[in-house]
């Protein structure tokens, strides 16, 4: 008899050191729950139906239950019938059926459970299991690379919420898919449009543009453009309000130049009809503050968020966009605008950093599938040409790629801004923007009158006889603005140089 034999508490002692999980794990399972799950899958066919949206084969963390699921799922596919004989015939075909353990196994499974009453509930458990282990192997993985000295932390950063959001998801890895489910989807979209009587995107507010594009579509890259003191910021303002006031969907914006406080102060003028000016020097009566508190609170209960960070990164961009569709269900992104962001140390000169950071918009549309839309100046080319200063395409500042990246590339064009009086066709252009719709992927190109109040930074569909008369009431009330010169050169004296009063 051994030492440890004479001292039973010296050897139980031992024996519990060798038997510690202490210092190592077991990945989360519930192998009887999946035996339960497969058992319910071979003695009633319909079950599948309750499971074969939350499962996939690989949830599973015994490879004999992968194996069998994946019978079950292909079976399912087919239409044949699902139960014992079928399985093992598959499994014995493929050279699987003895590594599960035989006929014999299957039958044991099927005595685990009387019914599929309660499978979705199991089916649920074994996809948290899963998900467990998933998060278990991302954050090791993520330890890995933090160790190495050669990596680039906003790079892993990016890759680690890329792939925890993709857990929250529930969609780990995107596999492709059929011709047959994509139709499927399409035909539901369709009919879905047909019940928005053809409005198949986040409609911007605008009656004609609407038209044109259908809303703004998911996943599309949206690029306006124009030079400073157009109404770049005035344009997504007002239609940043059209959306989260009249359609209620909810919309994130992204000012790398104004505050805020300036954002929304804009967006009360625009709601309640008191110019900038008064808002900015609180010089308002009693009638106008009822006016004031009374109209403001249409925007109070808005779903609309807004970030000032300055000099953001595409990396921290994607972080908070997909914190905002995650926890505000956002379905639309406004960037206030492309040139003052970042691309997060990518190196290369201005060019290249530019084409990062388009190719990482239209990356992040696609990922959220939502439509982002991004601000852009235009080059000084406008300038410098002739008589002619209408935007086009080559106007596009610092790169190529923009124009490229983008589904939708618009201008926006106020002629008086050049001390132009009349529109090509002769009428008054006086109080008037145009969006002009250069790119259009996916449909076709127009140009778009609207309406443009300078006191209160305002776009809105151009009315019947705005034409002749609008034009020549709004350059009287717009003077009591330090924004707006309706036909001066440029800019007000109140501003800095450089900044884009709209």
């Amino acid at each position: 008899m051994s030492a440890q034999q004479n001292n039973p508490a010296q050897f139980s002692a031992n024996k519990n050191q060798v038997v510690s999980l202490e210092k190592g794990r077991i990945p989360p399972q519930a192998i009887d729950i999946e035996e339960v799950v497969i058992g319910a899958l071979l003695i009633d066919k319909s079950a599948v139906n309750d499971v074969v949206d939350i499962l996939e084969a690989h949830c599973f963390y015994k490879d004999a239950h992968v194996w069998i699921y994946e019978a079950v799922k292909d079976l399912f596919g087919k239409s044949e019938p699902i139960d014992i004989i079928t399985v093992a015939t598959y499994l014995r075909k493929n050279g699987k059926i003895d590594a599960i353990g035989g006929e014999y196994y299957l039958a044991m499974l099927t005595q685990k459970v009387s019914s599929a009453a309660h499978i979705e509930y199991h089916a649920r458990v074994i996809l948290q299991k899963y998900l467990q282990r998933e998060l278990i192997r991302i954050s090791s993985e993520i330890i890995n690379d933090a160790f190495d000295e050669s990596t680039d932390v906003l790079e892993l950063l990016d890759k680690a919420e890329d792939k925890l959001f993709q857990i929250a998801e529930g969609n780990i890895k995107k596999n492709y898919e059929s011709s047959h489910s994509l139709i499927v989807q399409a035909l539901k979209n369709i009919e879905d449009i047909s019940k928005r009587e053809g409005m198949s995107g986040i409609p911007s507010g605008f009656t004609k543009l609407d038209a044109l594009i259908s809303g703004w579509q998911p996943s599309d890259l949206v690029i306006l453009a124009a030079r400073p003191g157009m109404g770049k910021t005035a344009f997504v303002l007002s239609m940043a309000r059209n959306m989260a006031v009249e359609h209620n969907a909810a919309v994130g914006v992204f000012s790398l130049e104004m505050s805020s406080v300036q954002l929304i102060t804009r967006l009360i003028s625009s709601e309640t009809g008191l110019s900038s000016e008064k808002l900015r020097k609180g010089n308002l009566d009693d009638v106008e503050w009822n006016q004031l508190l009374t109209k403001v609170k249409t925007l109070e209960n808005a779903p609309l968020f807004i970030d000032d960070t300055p000099a953001l990164s595409v990396f921290d961009l994607r972080a908070k966009c997909r914190r905002l569709v995650a926890q505000h269900d956002v379905k639309i992104v406004i960037i206030d605008y492309l040139q003052l962001m970042t691309a997060g140390g990518s190196g290369g000169n201005r060019e290249q950093e530019i084409s990062t950071i388009s190719r990482s918009l239209k990356s992040i549309a696609k990922e959220l599938n939502i439509p982002v839309i991004a601000l852009s100046q235009l080059s000084r080319a406008v300038e410098t040409r002739g008589g002619n200063k209408r935007p086009q395409l080559s106007d596009l500042r610092e790169s190529g790629a923009i124009e490229q990246d983008a589904d939708i590339v618009s201008f926006i064009f106020r002629p008086e801004y050049y001390k132009i009086e009349e529109w090509e066709d002769g009428t008054p252009c006086a109080g008037q923007g145009e969006i002009i719709v250069a790119k259009h992927r996916n449909g076709g190109l127009d140009d778009i009158r609207l309406k443009f109040e300078g006191h209160m930074a305002k776009f809105s569909d151009l009315d019947e006889g705005d034409d002749f008369l609008g034009g020549e009431q709004l350059i009287g009330s717009s003077m009591n603005g330090d924004d707006y010169n309706p036909m001066g050169g440029g800019m007000s004296p109140n501003l800095e140089p450089g900044e884009d009063p709209f």
